[in-house]
């Protein structure tokens, strides 16, 4: 069925351009053509935020900071084997699948870490990437307690799924 999607979405879509009477192709060209000026006034944050992810990690930073934030993890009843993903998923999506499959190795994906991961990434965004792309394609300028609320809200979220994680 998942490899159906995409052909059946391409066929719906034109099937419709038919109907309405419109050049399908001249549109998508359009469209394409308006969006080469957003991603290049968003191609520097998505740059930075990359680099940024980069350094935390390689430098040792985080690293320092799970062994700094674990008896807070243990309180909390988060695996401290999850720290170092629940520190990086706000910044990247991709380096968190990265850890992910990491976690999936190591303690495997029906462990109750695996599983704890596995809800975490399911339940989080990047954050910091997200807000970075939103506010710099939008005119909002009142963004200050965005990024707090956001990470309160993923932090409740982290605690529910090693919560939900461990009484299943």
């Amino acid at each position: 069925m998942t490899d159906l999607f995409i052909p059946i979405l391409i066929a719906f879509v034109l099937i419709y351009a038919l109907v309405k009477n419109v050049d399908a192709y001249s549109s998508f060209v359009k469209g394409a053509k308006g969006a080469l000026p957003l991603m290049a006034s968003l191609l520097p944050y998505i740059v930075a935020m990359f680099i940024a992810v980069e350094l935390f990690r390689y430098s040792g930073i985080s690293a320092y900071l799970c062994k700094f934030l674990s008896p807070v993890y243990k309180v909390l009843g988060i695996p401290v084997e999850l720290c170092e993903l629940t520190l990086i998923r706000p910044f990247s999506s991709n380096a968190g699948y990265v850890l992910l499959r990491d976690i999936f190795s190591t303690y495997g994906v029906d462990s109750y870490v695996g599983k704890c991961a596995s809800v975490i990434m399911g339940s989080s965004d990047t954050i910091f990437y997200v807000s970075s792309i939103y506010f710099a394609s939008t005119s909002v300028k009142k963004t200050l307690l965005t990024i707090p609320i956001a990470l309160i809200c993923n932090v409740v979220c982290t605690i529910l799924a090693c919560l939900c994680c461990r009484l299943i």
